[in-house]
């Protein structure tokens, strides 16, 4: 009988680790889920900034229409990709960073535009929605963050051993960190020629 109950015993604590592994992927699986869903919340945020902000610099840069009709054009192209979070691509992370990287390459066009203009740097409705930009890009920077670590974490589990057979056995996958794209003209500073 003693066998028996070493074998049940040692049958018992693989199903409670399994239950308790598969408890943590969709615990990681969900926290990345909230993690894309903050940065969503937070670029919805600075996509109704920038019709305010462009209208702002719009009545003393007149002749800056380019730059005007640019981050217009660029923020029509960000709102128009959207990512489920229940079901994240690489693809459509891939997409994001790519418009994303457009449009923060346009809004520093439009705020080295508006460095010209003394009137404008003084009006205080600009410099509330500067403020307010400000305080959403830092918003999308922490947020992102906070997805990398959930993504970085659930990667971790999903090739750590002996967690990578609970993940492969249920199909929990990896996520993409939104980072960048290898393109280096999204990493280099703006450049505004008068």
């Amino acid at each position: 009988m003693t066998p028996t109950y070493i074998i049940l015993a040692v049958l018992a604590v693989i199903v409670l680790w399994a239950i308790t592994a598969y408890n943590g992927f969709v615990r990681l699986v969900n926290r990345t889920k909230e993690a894309w869903a903050d940065i969503d919340v937070q670029l919805k945020r600075r996509y109704d900034l920038i019709p305010n902000l462009v209208e702002a610099v719009k009545g003393y840069a007149t002749h800056e229409r380019a730059t005007l009709e640019e981050v217009l054009e660029a923020r029509s192209k960000a709102t128009q990709v959207h990512i489920d979070p229940t079901n994240i691509t690489p693809a459509q992370i891939a997409a994001m960073s790519g418009v994303e990287a457009s449009l923060g390459q346009s809004l520093g066009k439009l705020l080295a535009v508006a460095e010209a203009y003394p009137d404008l740097k003084a009006n205080q409705n600009f410099l509330s929605l500067q403020a307010e930009l400000a305080d959403t890009e830092n918003k999308i920077q922490a947020a992102r963050r906070f997805y990398n670590g959930n993504v970085r974490d659930l990667s971790i589990a999903i090739e750590s051993f002996p967690g990578n057979l609970i993940a492969k056995m249920f199909g929990f996958v990896k996520q993409e960190f939104f980072e960048l794209g290898q393109d280096s003209a999204e990493r280099e500073p703006v450049a505004v020629k008068f």
